[in-house]
């Protein structure tokens, strides 16, 4: 998220203040005691926090919590990529795309015994419920911030120094103890690929849904790739998916990627080319001429197809947002833009020490490029400089896919699971729930999808939890914390879960790694 502040510091001697506080007793020359003086460099706050994202955002609550004094540098974005450009306003195109798709699926209703008209939306409508709900949401954050005496520059961020930063576009430079980074990431766009803005966009342009194309090519199918294609589809578009790995959905559990293509991919028009880059892409006019789209090979180079479509949208993935931060002039390591940091989120050097007074959160350090891990690491940070040793366990962190239905998880994959058990001698069980025997999915008439259990056989500790179907985003928390706070699969099973919900899935889930029966 573009929200960086230079850090300039320059010790002037007004910099430095006498403490008043008493060390040791001195003896002067006369032999009688006389107060020791000690050097403390005087700045302006406790913490600065360079990026005002749902990271920096929550580095601050919890930095005031602890009793300091914080600013944050938010480059006249509040909220960042999560709520102007991201998580929230897509949720709300998937909201209202969602129910389209629901109330135009006549078989679905059927069910229920309910029957429509034909069901109609307002394009500009819907697209001005997403930017309502960012604008809102970016209210309350910064709200949230005045109103607890945070210091809020509307200015980007430089650093000076490690522990100094230079408001941008101005004279003002401003220092603190503690600089966290948090300035996000920015869409990656491959070589080849030319954006207009208007035919060939990346998920900034394609959230204020200027239109909707007949026919959408999406570069890359994971998270953002997937939700995109759900919202198009059900306002009507055709998808083609462009996909460099042998497979769809490559980063996803290899069960769940399958029973993602079966419910979420093959009953919608949505066809994909799998192997290939898009090796060229050249903006069309919107009704007047399409996109091309040039294919190779991803092994060979090749050139393998050409498409012309009516817009292509590019979700290769993001990369950290660290130009004209100067990082390099301080000695930070880097690794592709990415900031190195060790456990704490402290920033390393070249050598790979930590700077003292300097960290960075997010996906700036390219540790779990999620919103919500972010804000869990500011706040790891601001533990770690008061004095609280804290170390995140990113394997307890959950994710989610916004599609209908959803798919979330926690933990690695099976495969890396495996993988993991093979180096460390153990070995792993796996345990499934349906919701095919769920009471309130079938009241739902959403009986399709599962929850896989991934566990230790010695001990039973559960390591990973993957879910695909109806509110699996919210039935992974209880997964997660069971990671976070190493709750065993036989304590989980003699857990009491409400009848009827969803929840029951897990149930079975746990259940059946004991090899017992849920009812």
């Amino acid at each position: 998220m573009p929200l960086l502040l230079p850090l300039l510091v320059a010790f002037a001697p007004s910099a430095w203040q006498i403490s008043e506080g008493l060390t040791r007793p001195l003896v002067s020359m006369r032999g009688k005691p006389r107060q020791a003086l000690r050097m403390t460099v005087a700045t302006d706050f406790d913490l600065i926090i360079v990026g005002c994202g749902v990271g920096g955002h929550g580095a601050a609550l919890h930095a005031v919590s602890k009793g300091l004094k914080v600013a944050v540098c938010a480059g006249e974005d509040v909220g960042g990529t999560c709520v102007n450009r991201g998580c929230v306003p897509s949720k709300a195109l998937l909201a209202a795309s969602g129910r389209v798709r629901e109330m135009r699926d006549t078989e679905h209703l059927k069910a229920f015994g309910i029957t429509t008209g034909e069901v109609s939306f307002d394009r500009a409508s819907v697209a001005a419920h997403a930017e309502n709900l960012a604008n809102r949401v970016k209210g309350n954050l910064e709200m949230s911030l005045t109103s607890l005496g945070v210091t809020v520059f509307p200015n980007k961020g430089c650093m000076a120094a490690p522990t100094s930063v230079k408001l941008v576009g101005s004279e003002k430079t401003i220092t603190a103890k503690n600089v966290i980074l948090a300035t996000g990431s920015v869409p990656f766009v491959p070589p080849g690929v030319q954006v207009d803005g208007k035919t060939v966009i990346t998920s900034d342009e394609a959230l204020k849904l200027e239109w909707v194309p007949d026919w959408v090519a999406i570069i890359g199918s994971g998270y953002i790739g997937l939700e995109f294609a759900d919202v198009y589809t059900a306002l009507g578009a055709e998808v083609t998916f462009i996909e460099a790995m042998p497979k769809m959905m490559p980063f996803f559990d290899k069960q769940i990627a399958q029973l993602a293509d079966r419910m979420l991919i093959r009953p919608r028009p949505i066809d994909s080319y799998t192997g290939v880059f898009a090796s060229e892409v050249t903006p069309g006019v919107p009704g007047v001429k399409p996109c091309t789209v040039k294919m190779i090979d991803a092994k060979t180079k090749e050139p393998t197809a050409t498409i012309e479509v009516d817009a292509v949208m590019v979700c290769t993935g993001r990369v950290p947002y660290s130009d004209g931060l100067g990082l390099e002039e301080l000695g930070v390591q880097m690794n592709r833009g990415f900031v190195g940091v060790n456990e704490k989120m402290q920033a390393l050097n070249a050598e790979g020490n930590p700077i003292e007074g300097l960290w960075c959160i997010g996906d700036l350090n390219g540790k779990m490029m999620l919103a919500h891990a972010a804000s869990a690491q500011g706040i790891s940070a601001v533990e770690n400089m008061c004095g609280t040793e804290h170390i995140l366990n990113h394997d307890a962190v959950p994710a989610a896919c916004f599609t209908h239905p959803e798919i979330a998880m926690v933990g690695p994959t099976e495969e890396q699971a495996r993988e993991r058990a093979a180096a460390e001698g153990y070995e792993i069980g796996v345990s499934q729930g349906s919701f095919k025997a769920n009471s309130k999915a079938l009241a739902e008439a959403a009986g399709e999808g599962m929850a896989k259990v991934i566990f230790r056989k010695d001990t039973y500790e559960v390591i990973a939890v993957h879910i695909i179907g109806i509110h699996a985003a919210d039935l992974i928390q209880e997964c997660a914390n069971a990671i976070e706070h190493g709750t065993t699969l036989p304590e989980l099973a003699m857990t009491v879960h409400t009848h009827p919900t969803l929840c029951e899935v897990l149930d079975e889930a746990f259940k059946a790694g004991l090899g017992r029966a849920a009812h």
